[in-house]
C-alpha cells in the first residue's frame, strides 16, 4: 500500500476487548513509564496475534506470509502521559549477534538483543495496533505521514525536516479497531489533552523469522 498505512474499523467485538485487557490486567507485567515490551509470550497476546483477522490484514502487506514476533503495550493515560517526537521504528529483536552489512547500533532491551536493520528487511515488517480504548483528538492519538516510508531509513534530522513539511494524518479508531503501520512511515502522538486513557497492543509481523544472511528474528 502507497501510503504504508490503513484504518480498519471495528475489527473486535467489545466482548472480546474486554477479555484482552482483563487478561492483561491480571497478568504480571514488567512495565515501563509507557507501557509494556516483550509480550509474545503471553497466551492471550499470541491467541490475539495468531487470530485470522490480524493476520488477513498482515497479508495485505506482506502476501502469503505473516509471522507474528513481537508485541508491545503502549498504555498513555493521565498517570503516564507521554508524547513521542516523529521519527521512524528500525529496530528488531534478534536472536543472536550477526556482523552483517546494514545492520547496526546494537543493544540490549530487558534480556532482548536488538539491532537496526536495514530498509530491505523492514519493508518485510509491519505492525498491527490493536485498540483497546477509544482513539481520539483528544487521547493523544497516531498521528503518520502517508507515503514516507518510501524515502527509506532517515536520519533524525531528515525526519524532522520531512515532519516539517509534509502533511500528516491523525489516526482515529474506535475500541476494538486496528490500525496497520509499516515501521518506516514517519509517525508521532502528542501529550493527551483530556484524562482519558488510550492502551494499544502494537503486534509487529514479517513475511519470515529468517531475515537473510544468518540473521533471525527472536519472538518477543
Amino acid at each position: 500500500m502507497s501510503a504504508g498505512f490503513s484504518v480498519h474499523p471495528a475489527v473486535f467485538a467489545p466482548a472480546e476487548i474486554s477479555t484482552l485487557a482483563t487478561s492483561l490486567e491480571s497478568t504480571v507485567l514488567e512495565r515501563t513509564r509507557a507501557g509494556a515490551r516483550h509480550l509474545m509470550g503471553i497466551a492471550a497476546v499470541r491467541r490475539l496475534a495468531e487470530d485470522p483477522r490480524l493476520l488477513a490484514i498482515a497479508r495485505n502487506f506482506l502476501g502469503s506470509e505473516a509471522c507474528p514476533f513481537r508485541a508491545t503495550l503502549f498504555d498513555k493515560s493521565p498517570d503516564a502521559n507521554w508524547l513521542v517526537a516523529w521519527h521512524q521504528d528500525t529496530a528488531l529483536p534478534i536472536e543472536a549477534r550477526v556482523d552483517v552489512a546494514g545492520w547496526g547500533s546494537w543493544s540490549e532491551k530487558q534480556g532482548i538483543l536488538y539491532a537496526h536493520a536495514p530498509a530491505i528487511v523492514l519493508e518485510r515488517v509491519v505492525a498491527l495496533r490493536v485498540h483497546l480504548d477509544h482513539s481520539t483528538e483528544d487521547n493523544g492519538p497516531l498521528r503518520v505521514i502517508p507515503g514516507s516510508h518510501l524515502d527509506g531509513v532517515l536520519t533524525d534530522a531528515e525526519v524532522g525536516v520531512r515532519a516539517a513539511r509534509a502533511s500528516s494524518v491523525t489516526c482515529l479508531v474506535s475500541r476494538g479497531g486496528v490500525v496497520a503501520m509499516r515501521p518506516l512511515v514517519i509517525h508521532a502522538s502528542s501529550k493527551a489533552k483530556a484524562p482519558l486513557a488510550r492502551r494499544v497492543l502494537h503486534i509487529e509481523y514479517a513475511d519470515s523469522l529468517e531475515l537473510g544472511a544468518g540473521v533471525r528474528l527472536r519472538a518477543a
